[in-house]
């Protein structure tokens, strides 16, 4: 774990984890309040009676006292922790607030505020700043963790298991950038099920249709290269599996109401002044 910043009442971290094994982990005690976002690989966390499939697309609460067991059956993965202390999470949860989830879907919205909140925190921002970036986070998770639960079974909907697990598995597909993620008869073809039941499956579970999924996806990927300082929209268009530059800041404006170009600079202000730099195009 690398400290990116610590704060009074707060800290974020990075946390690089590199197991590899299929079974669950020992009980782990969860020791404070905190918020976990995913930022590369996906693993599988169970606490208080659920089990959650975990990616760059659903991020997870931690509350003191929490029985945690873990599983990494795909690798290693890459997380950033937000840790409050007790008084921090009481000012910004409330002390009666009662999750009806811990699992939350990370839209594109919260993506980018996790970008943002990254950004603050390793640039050595400090003051207002980090703290703004980090008070519109957490208040996107518990917005979201109060709403209701993110799938069918939490909500405690009849879930087939061998739905749960064509749903997990076509996430791991469209986060992989299986080439049969692109369609529904193609990804249900590589699932083995039917277009039908992977359209039905899916919208129960995740809350959103399979095709906004993939776009948020993508949007994710865009939102990482745009921030690493990409310059041309044509290429990151092609390179995502959009149609054209225009699809792509179409899409990119509906999950997020900004264009790309708005979008770079505030992840990656260009340090060429004058304007000898080449321009996003």
């Amino acid at each position: 774990m690398t400290d990116l910043a610590v704060r009074p009442g707060f800290s974020v971290s990075s946390v690089t984890c590199r197991d590899d094994h299929t079974g669950w982990s020992s009980a782990e005690m969860a020791g404070g309040h905190r918020v976990v976002l995913i930022r590369r690989g996906r693993f599988r966390r169970r606490a208080a009676g659920c089990v959650a499939e975990l990616d760059a697309t659903v991020g997870y609460l931690a509350l003191p006292g929490d029985e945690e067991h873990f599983s990494h059956p795909a690798g290693g993965d890459v997380c950033t922790s937000v840790n409050l202390t007790r008084e921090h999470w009481a000012v910004l949860a409330g002390d009666e607030m009662r999750l009806r989830r811990r699992s939350v879907y990370v839209d594109a919205a919260l993506a980018l505020a996790h970008r943002r909140l990254l950004a603050a925190a390793t640039t050595g921002e400090t003051g207002p700043v980090l703290s703004e970036q980090l008070l519109g986070l957490v208040g996107r998770v518990l917005t979201q963790a109060a709403a209701g639960p993110v799938t069918a079974a939490a909500a405690g909907q009849r879930v087939s298991p061998g739905d749960q697990v064509v749903v997990a598995r076509a996430r791991a597909a469209v986060i992989d950038g299986d080439p049969a993620a692109d369609g529904l008869f193609t990804l249900a073809d590589l699932l083995a099920v039917s277009p039908y039941r992977l359209s039905r499956a899916f919208s129960r579970e995740m809350g959103v249709s399979l095709t906004r999924y993939r776009n948020r996806v993508r949007v994710g990927l865009a939102l990482d290269r745009l921030a690493q300082g990409e310059r041309s929209l044509g290429v990151l268009a092609a390179d995502l599996g959009f149609a054209d530059q225009a699809h792509l800041s179409r899409t990119v404006r509906e999950h997020l109401g900004q264009t790309p170009v708005a979008l770079r600079r505030l992840l990656a202000p260009d340090p060429v002044v004058g304007g000898s730099g080449r321009s996003l195009r």
